[in-house]
């Protein structure tokens, strides 16, 4: 075979690369030589991740329970992935923190639109039992759904809302013993923490305080006052913002709401599958006001967050009732 210019300029390229590195070109060449084809079913490992599933009990929709929990924990790490490239850019700009939020926005997207899954996938007498079998795990102890909220907004903004003020000048510890997920998992006739709550604080309090550190300068909110400053244009990335707002603290949270409405709201006894976590309080944004950039909204809309979502999600399921 004919050694072409395009080929021959390759290797004295690649030899120039592994000479800098104190390494023999023609070891990696054999490599290459002897190295296998590569299939798409080794590079993703398909038969580990399609193993990944054990169902606790012997009823068919537990393992689409599993699965839709695993396939949304996929698109909280592509998010983590984009939150990272955002806080660690040397010299961020406007337009690279917009396409990053976009990004997140498609995940986002991808994820309300297919909750339907978990809404309306499974039978309810099925889930009813199951669920019951996966006690205290929930999906409440989901940790990297908690840094996608520290990258995004300045610790305060997670404290619950009945205290933020008074801690707004406080260190991040004081902060965290106050976040507003601590509330949503404690139980409702004693206050105490739910042993779903202790495992989770005991997994990854040490990390998310370290995060919270990490990214007080860093976090999108104070990259936005940043930016700002810096007399950068700001539009597309208010835009963004504000998607990505709506879409965590509003339609996210939802999403389950809507989800707990289906299968939890006819029996207080049920709202033991959920871990013993208070949905019916937690979930609502219009009670928890979590809101990540107030200051790209008019208090008008901070006022009715989330009601008349709510208001149309318990609409729908009371008319369904009366139809079965």
């Amino acid at each position: 075979m004919e050694i072409t210019p395009e080929v021959s300029e390759r290797l004295s390229k690649l030899q120039q690369k592994f000479s800098a590195m104190g390494q023999d070109i023609n070891a990696y060449l054999d490599g290459l030589l002897y190295a296998d084809y590569l299939t798409y079913w080794d590079y993703i490992h398909l038969d580990t991740l399609l193993s990944l599933q054990s169902p606790k009990t012997h009823f068919p929709d537990e393992e689409i329970f599993i699965m839709y929990h695993q396939i949304t924990e996929l698109y909280f790490k592509l998010t983590l992935h984009e939150c990272k490239q955002i806080a660690r850019h040397p010299a961020l700009t406007s337009s690279f923190f917009v396409e990053r939020l976009k990004r997140i926005n498609a995940y986002f997207t991808a994820l309300v639109s297919s909750f339907d899954i978990m809404v309306d996938g499974m039978d309810k007498s099925q889930f009813l039992k199951f669920r019951m079998s996966l006690l205290p795990a929930s999906g409440f102890q989901s940790g990297q759904y908690r840094m996608i909220e520290i990258y995004a907004t300045d610790f305060i903004r997670l404290v619950d809302k009945s205290k933020r003020e008074e801690l707004k000048e406080s260190t991040i510890e004081q902060q965290f013993e106050y976040i507003y997920w601590k509330y949503g998992a404690s139980e409702l006739s004693t206050g105490k923490q739910t042993l779903t709550l202790q495992q989770f604080i005991a997994k990854y309090a040490a990390k998310f305080l370290q995060l919270a550190k990490d990214n007080v300068h860093t976090n999108f909110a104070a990259l936005y006052r940043k930016l700002v400053k810096e007399g950068q244009d700001v539009t597309a990335l208010e835009e963004e913002m504000r998607k990505l707002d709506l879409f965590v603290n509003v339609e996210w949270p939802l999403s389950h709401y809507k989800s707990a409405v289906r299968y939890l709201e006819k029996d207080p006894v049920d709202i033991a599958a959920t871990g013993g976590t208070n949905w019916q309080k937690y979930l609502p944004p219009r009670f928890q006001k979590r809101i990540f950039f107030p200051f790209l909204w008019s208090e008008a809309l901070i006022e009715e967050w989330g009601k008349t979502w709510v208001m149309n999600v318990l609409k729908s399921y009371k008319q369904i009732e009366k139809i079965d």
